[in-house]
This record gives structure tokens, sequence and C-alpha cells, in this order.
């Protein structure tokens, strides 16, 4: 009776690792199949109606079946649902405690944790839902920000504009913002996307599971959110001039560790941390600059406190927008290095690029006072060894298509050598020379003589590829061998 009470609020298992094909999920038998199948449709019917509500009771009202007869009527129905379901658990649990892997997971998973090494290894053989996963390392709570502090209202973008106007905006934007604004930023955090992607979700956490040996892990942050990371430990594996350096990967808008940048540095033989965004996946939260803050302050700490890697052994690696969270973490870290492929200066022109130019004025509000992510002016506040790459071909940060000039990871360069070598931009066209010269791929660029030239060249390599073609290996450990020649 203990085991099938345990069985009754125990987590869904989806995979026991490196036993059978990769992606051969773990296959429920006899009740449990069954009990599964009825608590998956009625959870399914559940969803449907949770969106679809307010047009069923609008139907429901119309029809009159609010009398007394027909809520008796109602009643009985939900009543006979919940009997089902109730049946149905129990069925499942029954299912579950006679199947001997499955009994073989909850004891796995509740065990002591008092050898934490131990308890890790042995929940990391499967693969369950993500909320049963225990909290590897703990943040400590920043507490609840003063109410004057929350206040939406207490900055604006539109200074200039009346005070109507400008409040007409700011509310406007909290609306939008806290509703599709951010999804649209951060598409990866909307839940249809990644109902669809679930198979190569689990796909990709298998592969790095069974042919890296990815150790997985649950952190919470300082604002109470839990991050999905995945360490793939190479420091035994590999050269010590390589395994012995760790890329923390920050992914896109539409990333996620189970498929995205993480591959490149472990094939090319460095170890490895991957984590979801908050809101993408299994990460809880929702991807606002904040928590994004705090998200990767604690992946940094896990990193250092918990895989005993120094600051010093450390390099960001961030795509796209994945380089707003890299370069935040270097700023606010003495780390190694910095790479940041295909991302751009500042996320306003983008953004005013895409909406209709009436919307102006509500794209600066959204962006300005909440998804400011100006990348430009954080690498600013970074002297560190810093690369770009520069997709030549990238449809997604290219203000035109098809025009290098455009692409604004060209301002994110600009940027960095106005504040390094001022004493080069002070002289004469200096500003009209960089310009014209960025604007340029690498073959044509060689032809000029000018000291410009070379420090394009040592903070920037262009890429022939789209924006989501996946880095090479050779050309990330060439990236990551003039970082190494810089810090030596």
């Amino acid at each position: 009776m203990k085991l099938l009470w345990k069985c009754l609020f125990s987590p869904r298992l989806y995979k026991v690792y490196k036993e059978g094909p990769q992606d051969a999920l773990y296959e429920a038998q006899g009740m449990e199949k069954w009990g599964d199948k009825v608590i998956t449709m009625a959870n399914t019917i559940l969803n449907i109606t949770l969106y679809t509500s307010p047009f069923m009771c609008m139907y429901i009202y119309k029809r009159d079946f609010f009398t007394i007869d027909e809520t008796r009527l109602i009643g009985r129905v939900f009543s006979s649902i919940g009997c089902i379901l109730a049946f149905s658990f129990i069925l499942r649990a029954y299912g579950r405690s006679t199947n001997p892997k499955y009994v073989k997971f909850l004891q796995a998973l509740s065990s002591s944790m008092n050898d934490k090494k131990v308890y890790l290894s042995g929940i990391r053989q499967f693969d369950f839902e993500f909320h049963a996963w225990p909290t590897t390392f703990s943040m400590k709570s920043s507490g609840r920000a003063p109410w004057f502090e929350q206040n939406p209202f207490n900055t604006t973008a539109n200074s200039e504009l009346p005070g109507y106007q400008r409040v007409i905006i700011q509310v406007l934007a909290y609306v939008v913002t806290h509703t599709f604004g951010l999804r649209l930023i951060y598409p990866g955090s909307m839940a249809i996307l990644q109902s669809m992607l679930w198979g190569p979700l689990f796909q990709g956490r298998t592969h790095l599971v069974e042919d890296f040996d990815g150790q997985r892990s649950k952190l919470l942050t300082s604002d109470g959110n839990h991050i999905d990371t995945m360490f793939v430990d190479m420091r035994n594996q590999s050269l010590p001039s390589q395994g012995k350096i760790l890329v923390i990967c920050c992914e896109g808008n539409s990333g996620f560790y189970e498929f995205g940048i993480m591959t490149t540095p472990v094939k090319a033989g460095y170890s490895a941390l991957g984590w979801n965004h908050p809101g993408f996946a299994e990460s809880t939260g929702l991807p606002y600059p904040s928590q994004e803050h705090n998200a990767i302050d604690a992946v940094m700490q896990y990193a250092i406190e918990d895989l005993g890697f120094d600051p010093e052994q450390i390099v960001m690696f961030g795509w796209s927008i994945g380089g707003y969270s890299a370069a935040w973490a270097a700023v606010n870290y003495p780390v190694r290095g910095l790479v940041m492929d295909a991302t751009f200066d500042d996320l306003l022109p983008l953004a005013e690029n895409q909406m209709p130019s009436s919307w102006s004025l509500l794209v600066k509000e959204v962006v300005r006072s909440y998804v400011n992510l100006h990348i430009a002016n954080l690498v600013t506040k970074y002297d560190g060894a810093i690369r770009l790459v520069r997709r030549t071909e990238d449809e997604i940060i290219c203000l035109r298509q098809g025009q290098l000039s455009t692409n604004r990871g060209n301002y994110l360069l600009i940027k960095i050598i106005e504040h390094r070598h001022p004493e080069i931009m002070e002289k004469p066209f200096a500003k009209e020379n960089l310009l014209r010269l960025v604007a340029l791929q690498d073959p044509q660029r060689a032809d000029y003589n000018s000291a410009l030239v070379p420090l394009i060249s040592k903070y920037m390599r262009d890429l022939g590829s789209s924006h989501c073609t996946p880095l090479p290996e050779d050309h990330f450990v060439s990236i990551m061998d003039s970082i190494e020649t810089e810090n030596n």
C-alpha cells in the first residue's frame, strides 16, 4: 500500500537511459498504460476547455443551461468524470507499482540525499517530469522589491510627449509586454511551440546524456525560478588546455540547450554548460531582463561553486539574443573571454524594423521600459578578450535582406572599437572609414591599407552562412585559440 500510495503521486517517467535505442521512450504496460491514456486525454480536454471557456459559458447562458435541473445534470456529469479520473489514477499507480523499471526509478528518486553525488548519479539514469527533479543548487533569495521599485510607470521612454499621451503609451506598453510582446521577442517561451518541440527536445537531451555523459541539474535562482541545465565534463576526456575550459552557452530567442549551440564546444573538446532561459522548456519564469540576470547569475555560481571552475577558466558563448546574457555575465564576472555569434547591438532598431512605423512610440516604450536588451552598452563595461562572429547571409539581424552594411553586428563592433581604441577614433574621418570598412567582407577589406583593418579582424570574423546555421567546430576552435593567445 505504501508503494501504491507513492506511485499515485509520483512523476511520469520518460526514459531509462542506455536501455534500447536513443529515441525509445519508457513504455507503460497494462493498467498503467490505460490509466495514462485517460489522464492524458482528460488533461488535453481540460487545456482546450480553459482556452474556450468564455465561449462555452456564453453558449451555456444563451441555451438557458443555468436552471436547477440543468445544473444538477452538469454536476452529475462532472462527478462521473471525476470518478473515472480517480479510478484511472489508481489504475496507473497499480500498474507502476508492478513495473520493475518504474519501481527502480522511484527508489532512486526517493532515496536519501545524504551523499548528494551518489543520489544525483542514481536519478540521472532516468528522464522524467522536471517538476519532480530535486534542486541541485540554490541561490540566496533576494527578497521582494519595495512596491515603488516594482511600479512599471516609474520610467518612460517617451518623456518628450505631453502627459496624457505618455500615460496612454505607458499603459499600452505594459499590456502589450505582459500579454504577447515578450513572447514575440522570445518565441521559445510560447507553450504551443514547446509542445510541438517536445520530441526534438527529448531526443536532444538523450543525445547529450548518452553520447557525452551529460549531467542534468535544476538551479534555484534568487527570484525563485527553476533553471534547467546540462553539463558535459571534458576535463578527463580531452587535452588539458581544452577540457579544463568551461564554455557557458547562452541560446537564442528560440534556442534550447537540447539542440542548440552547446554541441559545438563539446565536439571541439571543451567542457560545456547549457541552460534554458526562464520560461523555456522546463525552466520556470519568463525571460524579462531581471529574470535573465538572475538565471545567468545562478548558472555562473553553480559553475564556480559546484562544478569547480574558476571564473578565469570560463568562456561565455552567446548566440543571437543570448549575447545579452553572455555579455551580462562577462561584465559581472572576471571570465576568460566572451564569444558572441550572430549578435546585435541593440534590440530597438530590430524591433522598429519589424513593426509598422505608426507603432514606433509604442515599440520604443516596450523595449526601453521592459525589454531593454542594449548589448552594445554592456560590452563597453567589459575589457577582456572578446570575439564576434558575423553571418554574411544573416536574415534576422540585417535591417535589409542581403545588405551586409545593415547587419546590426556591425554597430556592436563599432561600439567595441570606439570604446577600446579612442586614440584611433579621434583621427579625422575615422568613424566614416570604420563604417565603410565594416560593411565589407573579410577578403574585400584586406585590400585597404588602414589601421582599422587589423582591429576589425581582431574582434570580428565572417562566416558565410545564415543566422541559424550551427557554428563549425573548427571555426570555434580558431576563435578559442585567439582568445588563449590574447590572455597569454
